[in-house]
């Protein structure tokens, strides 16, 4: 008791030999802290704010969301099969990944280039022809500088038609078009090689076929325009190709047939009828159409520089330099015209839209007779998802898809219905 009673003097006097106040001071503080308010918290319930349990998981998620699809059953540790074939999964897919940012990046530029040349070379041949319509407005001042005004005006022609022959070679809306295309299908590639990481269990043979894909996907879509560039205006639309020859899946189903029937059997051979008749049949003929405006225009447009250069050229202080003056100011204001509707109408990127598309359904029917030939059900695509896949890209339900096919068989040739809704 005696040291419990002692403690309070010794606390009091060792804090004022040290406090710097006076001792009313430190008796008034001493007096503030004991007769503190107390705060009653028998009716407060205070509890912590919950925190979402997937927060801890962001950063582990965010580092494989860009191979491995977001489901809680899918992780990198859950991934099985050989790692050396994973391995070489992944480096196909970093490869392809580079190639969809360099087929965007260069299909922008591409764009760019068409408007930017197209605005120039309109440009161009509008103060062609205007200088061309000064020169001949004062041919009958004699000391006007006309020979000044004729030099200038068929520069600028010839300027003009230079770089329009250039820009109708290459194409740039119609280049910009296979770079988002190429893209696009990169895209798609890139989507299947996450998903057969996913699933699990992928094989040599995964890696193979992914490997041709990307070549094909090259081929089809060359990024240097020197020796490799597409043929921008071939004597016939034929469909783009950007597959490998063979398409043949070992996938296998849950019973004998593989969810194949003969029913299912027929139902295809119909669906590849008619896309072969009716949809493929009608993007290329469309594709043939435009073909054949886009080498007119491509014609005609240096055509008209050309004849505004030689009008330019040959106006004098004769009164008889009309046609002269024709050529030089009205080849000017039709090439204009004529580069508007090529190239702002972009009708090479028309083009190969129509060229894609057809490619797209040859694609398709290819992919639906290599099944139906292999005679082992087991290495076909499952029957039942593959009518599925048919199904959503040409932009129709099961039952509609059947109902193509039963309308088909009825008709024979004589088919009316397109295959394809969504394009």
């Amino acid at each position: 008791m005696a040291a419990f009673n002692q403690a309070p003097t010794f606390m009091r006097s060792k804090a004022s030999s040290t406090s710097p106040f006076p001792s009313s001071s430190h008796k008034y503080i001493t007096k503030a802290a004991i007769n503190f308010p107390k705060i009653k918290t028998n009716n407060i319930s205070i509890r912590p704010p919950k925190i979402p349990s997937n927060i801890a998981l962001v950063e582990e998620t965010d580092i494989f969301s860009r191979f491995i699809p977001k489901n809680p059953t899918s992780s990198p540790r859950n991934v099985s099969g050989d790692p050396q074939v994973i391995e070489k999964l992944y480096l196909i897919m970093e490869a392809v990944s580079d190639r969809v940012e360099m087929h965007k990046n260069i299909g922008e530029q591409r764009n760019n280039w068409n408007s930017l040349l197209l605005t120039s070379i309109n440009t161009i041949t509008l103060s062609a022809a205007t200088m061309a319509g000064i020169a001949a407005a004062i041919t009958t001042t004699p000391g006007a500088p006309l020979e000044v005004l004729k030099l200038s005006s068929t520069f600028m022609y010839l300027a003009a038609t230079g770089l329009l022959v250039i820009m109708n070679k290459i194409q740039p809306s119609q280049l910009a078009e296979e770079q988002r295309n190429a893209a696009r299908l990169l895209k798609q590639l890139e989507s299947e090689i996450q998903t057969k990481i996913a699933i699990g269990n992928p094989t040599l043979r995964d890696v193979n076929e992914a490997m041709k894909k990307v070549l094909a996907i090259d081929r089809a879509y060359p990024l240097p325009l020197l020796g490799a560039m597409l043929e921008k205006f071939p004597a016939k639309t034929e469909p783009a190709v950007w597959w490998p020859e063979k398409r043949r899946s070992s996938a296998k189903g849950k019973n004998d047939k593989n969810g194949w029937s003969v029913e299912l059997e027929e139902e295809m051979r119909e669906i590849i009828k008619v896309l072969e008749v009716k949809d493929k049949e009608d993007y290329l003929r469309l594709g043939d159409k435009a073909l054949k405006l886009n080498k007119a225009l491509a014609i005609a447009g240096p055509l008209l520089t050309g004849l505004g250069a030689i009008g330019s050229t040959f106006l004098s202080y004769s009164p008889h330099n009309s046609w002269a003056v024709v050529l030089g100011i009205m080849g000017g204001a039709m090439a204009s015209v004529v580069n508007t509707v090529e190239h702002g109408g972009q009708v090479g990127m028309v083009f190969e839209m129509y060229r894609s598309n057809a490619g797209f359904f040859k694609m398709m029917e290819e992919s639906i007779d290599s099944n139906l030939k292999e005679r082992d059900e087991e290495r076909r695509e499952n029957g039942e998802a593959f009518e599925i896949k048919v199904a959503l890209q040409l932009g129709r339900s099961l039952s509609e898809l059947r109902d193509v096919a039963a309308s088909s068989s009825k008709k024979g040739k004589d088919i009316e219905e397109f295959g394809s809704k969504l394009f």
